[in-house]
Order: structure tokens, then C-alpha cells, then sequence
């Protein structure tokens, strides 16, 4: 039995025309260097964590991308603090400006840090007509006291999903991390260095081909009904 069309949303098809930049923006396709912002989750002298980052950020500078470190030192846990606090004033400006992200956790009783929660916690899916996460990539990395697991990623790509953001497939998990870094910090030539060079030519790769479209992928229909009973709802009350 075929479905009543009747009952079918209206949705103009012309909305699924291929999309381009110039669509959007206005400008066409952009120039500027992909911009990515970069969250650990220690606050250790010797963060792993924090040493993998830095590693990756200079893969990414070396790829051709503009990065940005946050660090969580005096970030306030979520609702412990006015949304005004300097940091926290940091910390969702970066995600505004960034088209792209890296998370990277310790694992911790099976999970990511409290750390790293927290700073994705004061990163709120909209502020007014922004979006400082939707339709922006995502990759994910975690590294091991011990033998290796995806424990952190994966609890990491649930939320990416929440937060609703395009997370990369390929992913990196570093075990034994104490054994994997020298004295000055650099990570050693290794099979778990080169997953992490993969991962974040990976995500230079998908933020350039989805960057000047991230208003197409998050465009709802929900969205659109949403905002449009709201219009008709101010109209009304405006002839009265």
C-alpha cells in the first residue's frame, strides 16, 4: 500500500540542489587556512593528553591549518559559574572561530575525563543565530595508562554526535602513552605517531570539503517549521 502524499511533509526539492559556497556565503569557495581548536583532558605537568595534542597541532600547522590550544587550567565546572567568566568567554569564542575540532582524553575508569566533559559542557549547540559546533568536524583521540583501548573515543564520538558534529572515522588511541613520548615531549617514531599523522590528514581533509557548506548539512526541517511558527506567531500578535 502506498503512503497518502497528502500526508507528506512539504519539503522543496530545490533545497537538495548540489550545494556550493557561494550559495551560502556569498563568496564562493574559502581561502583562508582551516581553522581548528584543539581540547585535552589533564591537568598533569605531564599530560600525555596534552603532549599528544601538541603533536597533532603541529601536524596541522605543517598541513596547512591555523590551530588553536585551550587550555582547561581555572575553566569553572559547568553551571558553577556565570557564562561571563573570562574562560569560559575563551573557550566558546575558539569554537566559533574553529571549523574543525580535536579531542583528546586520558581514559579514566573507562571514560573520558571530567575535564574534557566539562569543557564540551560550556560549549552550548547555539548562541542565538550561532552555531559553534553543528556542521563542524570533529577527530578524536585518547591515550592509555596500559594496554590499548577505544573506551574514550567512542564515549567521545556519542557526544560529537549529540553536539552534532561531523566526526572523522579514522581515530587514534595511543597505549602505554608514558613509554611513547621523550624527555623533551616529542612523540617517538612509532605505527600509533603515524595513526595520528593519518587522523588529522584525515580531518584537514574533511574540513575543506565540507566547510563552506556546513549551513546546507545543518538545515532542518524541524528547524524550518519551528522558525516558521514562530514568524507567524509574532506577525499575529503585531495585528492586534
Amino acid at each position: 500500500m502506498q503512503p497518502d502524499d497528502n500526508h507528506l511533509p512539504l519539503i522543496d526539492p530545490a533545497l537538495f540542489d548540489r550545494p556550493s559556497g557561494a550559495r551560502f556565503h556569498g563568496a564562493g569557495r574559502s581561502t583562508h587556512a582551516p581553522r581548528f581548536l584543539m581540547l585535552y583532558g589533564s591537568l598533569r605537568e605531564r599530560s600525555y593528553s596534552r603532549l599528544l595534542t601538541l603533536e597533532a597541532a603541529r601536524l596541522l600547522r605543517a598541513l596547512g591549518g591555523e590551530v588553536r590550544l585551550f587550555d582547561p587550567t581555572d575553566l569553572p565546572l559547568p553551571d558553577g559559574a556565570p557564562e561571563t567568566h573570562p574562560k569560559v568567554v575563551e573557550l566558546r569564542e575558539a569554537a566559533t572561530w574553529a571549523e574543525g575540532m580535536v579531542w583528546t582524553s586520558p581514559e579514566r575508569h573507562g571514560a573520558m575525563t571530567a575535564i574534557l566533559k566539562a569543557q564540551i559542557d560550556w560549549i552550548p549547540l547555539a548562541l542565538g543565530a550561532v552555531r559553534p559546533t553543528q556542521g563542524k568536524t570533529l577527530a578524536l583521540m585518547q591515550v592509555c595508562g596500559g594496554s590499548q583501548s577505544f573506551n574514550a573515543v567512542n564515549q567521545m564520538r556519542i557526544l560529537g554526535r549529540w553536539m552534532r558534529m561531523l566526526t572523522i572515522p579514522n581515530q587514534s588511541s595511543v597505549a602505554k602513552a608514558f613509554a611513547e613520548f621523550d624527555e623533551a615531549g616529542r612523540m617517538k617514531p612509532s605505527a600509533f605517531y603515524e595513526r595520528v599523522v593519518d587522523v588529522m590528514e584525515e580531518l584537514v581533509k574533511f574540513t575543506l570539503l565540507t566547510r563552506d557548506v556546513a549551513p546546507y548539512l545543518t538545515d532542518r526541517y524541524s528547524e524550518r517549521r519551528e522558525t516558521a511558527a514562530e514568524l507567524s506567531r509574532r506577525v499575529a500578535q503585531r495585528s492586534i
